[in-house]
């Protein structure tokens, strides 16, 4: 009888952990929980309604994915990434999502290069209506998610799932850190997604590798300016390492 009451504990828990680590990915998502800010568990378990221990097994979770940083006696805070993080993080992506270009030119269906193309129209149009500032923040997260679908219809073209589980990891991390940093959007070349579909729907794994390497790379050196730029401003958080914080 106490095992089985333990494991029904377990499991709650369980759920009540996968729960919080939702609820809290998604406010660094949407940058409700800025770069750099400090996180406390118990400030988060009172506002989430939730006893504090399924929030430090979500916050434990968080950090080992990179979204979160910790030090002993100055506590936790949203992780800010340096600029190897961010070389390190597109060199592993730009490895990734050209084989997975490559792989959809050879093994996409009809209805998945059709359904690619669709996807790179909409989200050119969404990227405009940002770009003029016709929009507010409640969009711009739509359109970085919009864009991670985008990303993740080509792996799932390039049918091998080995690949689009690591496309997956790769992506939410790139997302998370440069949703904060890039509230605003910058304005792409007409037609910049579109253009990719096109290289990709062709069927050629040469230029298909060639526009999706072109892609990945596009705006990286602005982004890392951007990271430091976004640092240096909040450098408010400089004495963190240093401080102790009180949950």
């Amino acid at each position: 009888m106490i095992k089985e009451r333990r494991t029904a504990a377990a499991v709650e828990n369980g759920t009540l952990a996968d729960e919080a680590y939702l609820a809290v990915r998604e406010r660094i998502l949407r940058g409700a929980l800025a770069l750099g800010e400090p996180v406390s568990s118990r400030g988060l378990a009172r506002q989430l309604g939730m006893s504090h221990l399924p929030v430090a097994q979500a916050l434990r979770r968080l950090e080992s994915e990179g979204f979160l940083e910790s030090r002993p006696r100055a506590g936790t805070r949203v992780r800010i990434p340096t600029e190897r993080d961010i070389m390190e993080r597109y060199e592993v992506r730009e490895a990734l999502e050209t084989q997975s270009a490559r792989l959809f030119a050879k093994r996409a269906t009809e209805a998945q290069r059709r359904r690619l193309s669709r996807t790179a129209q909409e989200l050119d149009r969404m990227f405009g209506r940002a770009a003029r500032g016709e929009v507010g923040s409640e969009f711009f997260f739509e359109v970085h998610r919009f864009h991670f679908e985008l990303h993740m219809l080509i792996a799932e073209g390039a049918n091998c799932e080995a690949l689009q589980e690591l496309i997956e990891r790769n992506q939410i991390l790139t997302f998370n850190w440069f949703y904060d940093v890039a509230a605003r959007l910058e304005e792409l070349p007409p037609g910049f997604h579109q253009k990719l579909a096109e290289s990709l729907v062709s069927g050629d794994e040469e230029q298909a590798d060639e526009a999706m390497r072109a892609h990945v790379r596009n705006g990286r050196q602005d982004r890392v300016r951007r990271i430091e730029q976004r640092t240096q401003a909040g450098s408010r958080y400089g004495a963190w390492r240093n401080t102790v914080q009180s949950d």
